[in-house]
């Protein structure tokens, strides 16, 4: 894949079950609760999975909108995920749109278009896994 294609973050382990993730430039503090080992410093990596797709729903829900010349007074997004063994089964979207009602099929339909999150999850997506030992 071309590098103007490519997007990375780095994950850096911080002890126990925390880390901090380099975004551009934007650093995460990614953790566990208290109750499974960690520190409870950040969100977990499912909330950040969850983010991710609630998020990507909104900015596209924006951007459709603004494509159409919809004005939109407010967006909410609630991405859920249901539990099965260790992974999510399902992923349940919900959106709430301040807009002509006459134009939300619209800007939902468009949304999901140009959704990448959601569109990546419901692609054959392709996950290699590289290693190395590094010294200490």
């Amino acid at each position: 894949m071309s590098a103007n294609r490519e997007r990375s973050v780095v994950s850096e382990w911080r002890g126990g079950l925390s880390c901090e993730v380099q975004a551009g430039r934007f650093t995460l503090v990614v953790d566990e609760p208290e109750n499974v080992g960690g520190t409870d410093r950040g969100p977990q990596p499912t909330e950040l999975f969850l983010s991710s797709i609630a998020s990507c729903f909104t900015l596209a829900l924006a951007f459709s909108a603004r494509n159409r010349s919809v004005v939109v007074d407010a967006i909410n997004v609630t991405a859920t995920g249901i539990y099965d063994g260790p992974r999510f089964s399902a992923v349940r979207i919900d959106a709430r749109v301040a807009c002509d009602p006459a134009a939300l099929d619209g800007l939902i339909r468009q949304a999901q278009r140009v959704c990448y999150v959601t569109n990546t999850l419901k692609s054959d997506l392709d996950i290699v896994i590289a290693h190395e030992l590094i010294a200490t």
